[in-house]
């Protein structure tokens, strides 16, 4: 089972499952991000679209968290991978180029707490992969934010799950 709140202006996203973490994203000022330039939509309605791709990565990973653990995440920055290109469309109509040199990248700060609020791991991150056009899983892979997709799983597969793990193997056992 799974909730989604959405509060207006604050791009808040909870999203949880019965056999999973939750997660809480926080957009500051998505507006002045570095690049969620569309090529051919319009600013807001593209920004909102990618926003809410963000969210469901971010409810993916969650859900490889333990049961009952919270993930407090707020997203400061996002430059997409690629750059738009308003001469290389054509007829005026801009296109999206994606080459090694435009790397994606994110800043956020989280919070994982456990299931008695007692944090687990907090951190400041800014990930950009310099190698993206080069360690990417699925070559035929179609998703346009796939590049920043498996930038989020490298991180969270190698950093954040660890911490995770770490630390409920820490706990002591307590037995009835």
């Amino acid at each position: 089972m799974r909730k989604i709140l959405f509060l207006c202006g604050l791009s808040l996203l909870t999203v949880g499952t019965a056999q999973a973490g939750e997660v809480s994203v926080q957009w500051q000022q998505p507006e002045k991000f570095t690049d969620i330039r569309p090529a051919n939509d319009t600013r807001k309605a593209y920004r909102e679209r990618i926003l809410k791709k963000f969210d469901s990565f971010f409810a993916e990973l969650a859900g490889k968290l333990p049961e009952g653990y919270k993930w407090e995440v707020t997203v400061t920055d996002l430059d997409l991978a690629g750059d738009v290109d308003y001469f290389a469309g054509g007829a005026g109509n801009p296109l999206r180029v994606v080459k090694d040199i435009y790397s994606p990248a994110i800043k956020f700060s989280y919070v994982v707490r456990d299931k008695h609020g007692e944090e687990v791991a907090s951190a400041e991150e800014k990930l950009r992969d310099m190698g993206f056009m080069q360690t990417l899983n699925s070559v035929n892979n179609s998703d346009e934010l796939r590049y920043e997709r498996q930038m989020l799983e490298d991180w969270f597969s190698k950093e954040l799950l660890p911490k995770v793990e770490q630390y409920a193997q820490a706990l002591p056992k307590v037995s009835q």
